[in-house]
């Protein structure tokens, strides 16, 4: 039987471009391989681990030994008080948090936006705050409620009220953690936002004001509709965030006073590196992988349908 020739072949078209294209990226799919493998060894693998951890009873002081308990330590998250409410508190803290961050950073993005004298070097010097490592941050609100020397209480006093110090009150600490987090993004909501501003055409605002739209009506079917993907962005990452956060707490009340700042991934820090419960960390870690991953996918879709 005589063999068919390949370039007669009804798929010698694929194979050629097929052939063509190996040959054309091969040289960039080997620069990208190593930061492939890096990748792979400090997000994929460690991830992979941690969900399969969260199934079996293993402790910290000897990881090698480990017992599968299937779906135990998921249970055992439904009778324990403290990680209903670590994760009330972190749900909390991420709403209310992220709700303020952006509804200051859009009011400071349209204060920004107007052409006033400073705005330059306030736009520069407002990154401060968010580009300052999350230790600084801690060590300068500990300082300013220091019950002697802190300028907090020295102007409390000054007025004849209480002073104390205040991440050590129960009803105080969790509003300070939120005005933390506040304080340190909100600069960079404001500049991110103010950028989408601007690259809104003034010829539609001009359009505007030519049929009579006043400025509420402009902001709310001009610069809210084009500012909106940026917005989603910040949105999203910020709760993945705060969500995460782990050193803004641990610095500044460890999860005290009496757990009443108490967040998820702490509780998972003290269950897995303190009471050497690595599995049962685990577990706790992949609820918020799962939480994570059910809004990111939820709200992208609305935004996408919008």
């Amino acid at each position: 039987m005589a063999t068919q020739d390949i370039s007669s072949s009804p798929l010698s078209p694929y194979v050629a471009e097929f052939k063509r294209f190996v040959s054309d990226t091969w040289l960039g799919y080997a620069m990208v391989l190593p930061a492939v493998i890096m990748l792979g060894a400090i997000i994929v693998y460690p991830t992979l681990r941690g969900i399969q951890l969260a199934f079996f009873e293993v402790s910290l002081l000897n990881p090698d030994q480990m017992t599968f308990v299937g779906l135990s330590n998921f249970g055992q998250m439904l009778s324990d008080a403290t990680f209903k409410s670590a994760l009330w508190h972190t749900v909390l803290l991420t709403a209310v948090a992220v709700s303020l961050q952006y509804l200051l950073g859009l009011g400071l993005a349209l204060a920004l936006k107007e052409k006033v004298p400073g705005a330059g070097f306030f736009r520069s010097a407002s990154m401060i705050t968010w580009v300052l490592p999350g230790i600084v941050m801690v060590i300068i609100f500990r300082f300013l409620v220091q019950p002697d020397f802190g300028p907090a209480n020295i102007v409390l006093a000054k007025l004849g009220l209480e002073t104390t110090y205040w991440f050590g009150r129960p009803g105080v600490a969790f509003p300070l953690i939120v005005v933390m987090h506040v304080w340190r993004n909100v600069p960079f909501y404001a500049i991110a936002l103010m950028a989408a501003m601007k690259s809104i055409p003034e010829t539609q605002y001009e359009a505007a004001r030519l049929d009579g739209a006043g400025p509420l009506q402009a902001f709310r079917y001009i610069t809210l509709p084009q500012i909106s993907y940026v917005s989603m962005i910040m949105i999203v990452l910020h709760v993945i965030f705060t969500f995460n956060n782990f050193d803004i707490v641990y610095l500044s009340t460890g999860g005290g006073p009496l757990g009443n700042t108490e967040v998820m991934s702490t509780y998972i820090y003290k269950q897995a590196f303190e009471q050497y419960a690595l599995g049962y960390g685990a577990s706790m870690a992949l609820v918020m992988l799962i939480i994570m991953m059910a809004f990111t996918v939820v709200y992208v879709r609305l935004e996408a349908r919008d």
